[in-house]
């Protein structure tokens, strides 16, 4: 009798991340003869000793094939090389970073993580390439396979559009989330902006000084996230990083216009069905939001396109395109 194939996905000690339920339905999806187990290590990412420990507790814990998924790249030090898949989700941390710290953070995270595996995988065409510009490795070994869609998402239509005062969710409140610039582009315009993430001082300054009403909320669930996109008029992304941007597909998923940047890799994410706009400009996003709320075709036309192109994302698709390189690092010797 065949034993199922054993493939074990490393995952981060921490709270939940979008990562994490990306892969639970993924694994809804793979075929009963790929037996998969989820290690998770006892500590957080913390400190060089805890790190040692993640290293130590995932080389004995491989499998007939070994997955990094979450944000410990180095953890796969000591596994099988030949027999070990390792995905990066951005670059964003070196990118950012100068001196002693980015050298640090580039050999540890991406240059000893990535020589150590047999394949990468990346979200998008965008980390793709940031990760070549930092990283020798051959590009045939880095495979493409996007987020999928959470299958609690699902489509709602949208009754009546509040165009005298609409709701405009807004996701995330770090650096690139651009909430300082929205709050500047929404001054004027009457609208309720439910920022969802933990607002700092700036931000609370930039929405009082621009008399914006809004609302906040963080740490929800991903029902309570859920029920924000199908009570939303619009939903803002404007960002300026992304090494993907699924706020984009859920909303396109529930049936919900969305405002997001013309670049990479929102460009690519949205397919079509979203207003772009320049996410350094203000007047930009604010002729983005003004056209929303004023043009019904143009924004019909944009949840019509939005809802054909987040097809493309369904977990059963984007588990399939694991299941090959599961299967193909399972015949290597």
């Amino acid at each position: 009798m065949n034993k199922n194939l054993k493939v074990v996905q490393l995952s981060r000690n921490s709270p939940m991340h979008s990562l994490d339920i990306t892969f639970s339905n993924i694994r809804k999806f793979i075929p009963n003869s790929i037996d998969v187990k989820v290690f998770v290590p006892r500590y957080e990412s913390r400190g060089v000793f805890k790190r040692l420990a993640i290293i130590i507790e995932s080389f004995f814990n491989q499998g007939d094939v070994n997955h990094v998924i979450g944000d410990i790249h180095f953890s796969n030090l000591l596994l099988k090389k030949e027999k070990t898949i390792l995905s990066v989700l951005d670059c964003g941390s070196v990118v950012r970073l100068n001196g002693l710290k980015r050298m640090l953070l580039k050999f540890f995270w991406y240059t000893l993580p990535v020589k150590k595996a047999q394949h990468v995988t990346v979200i998008s065409e965008k980390v793709k390439n940031e990760l070549l510009s930092l990283v020798d490795f051959p590009e045939e070994k880095i495979t493409v396979i996007p987020p999928c869609i959470s299958i609690e998402f699902k489509y709602v239509e949208q009754k009546n559009f509040n165009s005298k005062n609409p709701t405009i969710l807004h996701v995330g409140t770090n650096y690139n989330k651009n909430l300082i610039r929205i709050s500047q582009a929404l001054r004027g315009i009457s609208c309720v902006l439910d920022v969802v993430g933990e607002l700092s001082v700036e931000q609370l300054q930039a929405l009082e000084d621009n008399s914006i009403e809004y609302k906040n909320s963080e740490d929800i669930s991903e029902n309570e996230m859920i029920q924000k996109y199908i009570d939303a008029d619009i939903v803002s992304f404007v960002s300026t990083y992304e090494g993907f941007g699924m706020p984009i597909l859920e909303a396109q998923t529930v049936g919900r216009v969305i405002l997001t940047s013309n670049i990479s890799p929102m460009i690519e994410v949205s397919g079509d069905g979203a207003c772009l706009v320049n996410p350094l400009s203000i007047t930009d996003i604010e002729e983005g939001f003004k056209k929303l709320i004023g043009d019904d075709n143009y924004r019909n036309e944009i949840i019509r396109k939005g809802l054909i192109n987040s097809q493309k994302y369904e977990a059963k698709k984007i588990a399939n395109e694991y299941v090959k390189l599961y299967m193909n690092l399972s015949k290597l010797k």
